[in-house]
């Protein structure tokens, strides 16, 4: 069972007024963040190397790397495999990245599967791959399968946008945070968005995403 997918704006919208009905805080925050953006991405391959391309380094870093790596046709399990680490390299990565890249390459995942998935299998499939984390397989399962119930309370954007919306004296940690999101469920991901926009319009920059 996959739960809600979110595909369009008016499943966001259904989840923002579901919680700014259950939360004063979160509806005064909806108030000032206006209508949330949809954030739906593709899934598979590209998406999660596309992800690991970002990885610390700047927007346009990241950017740039990954304009290297499309033109070079770097952006299928097969191509990348073929390039090795000197390909890869060429295409801008570390030596860390190229591990990365490689091994979610030769991991073979299912990505068709992964759309019928429960959430916790798609988390756990995705965090078994060398490079990728818990956050950046929430980020995925939020944004590019659309899982309308998950969220990625290790952002710093989401600490940092929980921490005005609830008036807290220090951003919450990971732990306290998922805790919090229990209480948004069945729409942390649309809560996410919310704190995301919130944070942007907060901090008048775009939040870590």
């Amino acid at each position: 069972m996959t739960g809600r997918i979110i595909e369009t704006e008016a499943d966001v919208a259904e989840g923002a007024n579901w919680l700014a009905q259950r939360d004063a805080a979160l509806a005064l925050a909806y108030e000032l963040a206006g209508p949330l953006p949809l954030r739906r991405r593709p899934d598979g391959f590209a998406a999660l190397l596309n992800a690991i391309v970002g990885q610390q380094v700047s927007t346009a870093s990241a950017a740039a790397i990954w304009g290297r790596m499309e033109a070079g046709g770097l952006i299928q399990p097969e191509p990348v495999l073929n390039a090795g680490q000197d390909g890869l390299r060429a295409a801008g990565l570390s030596r860390q990245k190229i591990a990365y890249a490689l091994a979610l390459a030769e991991a073979g995942i299912d990505y068709d599967a992964l759309r019928q998935a429960p959430d916790a299998d798609v988390i756990k499939t995705l965090t078994a791959v060398k490079g990728i984390g818990v956050w950046t397989a929430e980020i995925y399962a939020m944004f590019a399968l659309g899982r309308a119930d998950v969220f990625a309370p290790g952002d710093l954007a989401l600490q940092e946008a929980a921490r005005m919306i609830f008036g807290l004296s220090d951003r919450p940690k990971e732990k306290a945070l998922r805790q919090m999101a229990e209480d948004w469920s069945p729409w942390r991901a649309v809560a996410a968005r919310l704190f995301f926009t919130y944070y942007r319009v907060a901090k008048g920059r775009e939040g870590i995403t």
